[in-house]
């Protein structure tokens, strides 16, 4: 599962570099699919941070792989 969500961040990567941010993956819970990243660059301090992480990434990865849940931000 772990690879499947590197690939999967590798996709969204782009976006968020363009925009000067990146995305980090920190942790995958395959018991529970929780992943866990950190937003970096410009991602870390925006406001609308939250709103890439659920609205953007998390909406990406379930629909990549389906063991995944949730995403947070750590």
């Amino acid at each position: 599962m772990k690879d499947k969500v590197k690939d999967a961040l590798d996709k969204v990567r782009p976006m968020l570099q363009r925009d000067g941010g990146d995305v980090e993956l920190v942790d995958v819970d395959e018991a529970s699919g929780v992943v866990k990243v950190r937003l970096t660059g410009a991602c870390k301090g925006c406001p609308m941070s939250q709103m890439t992480l659920k609205a953007g990434i998390e909406r990406f990865l379930k629909g990549e792989v389906q063991e995944v849940t949730s995403v947070e931000s750590v």
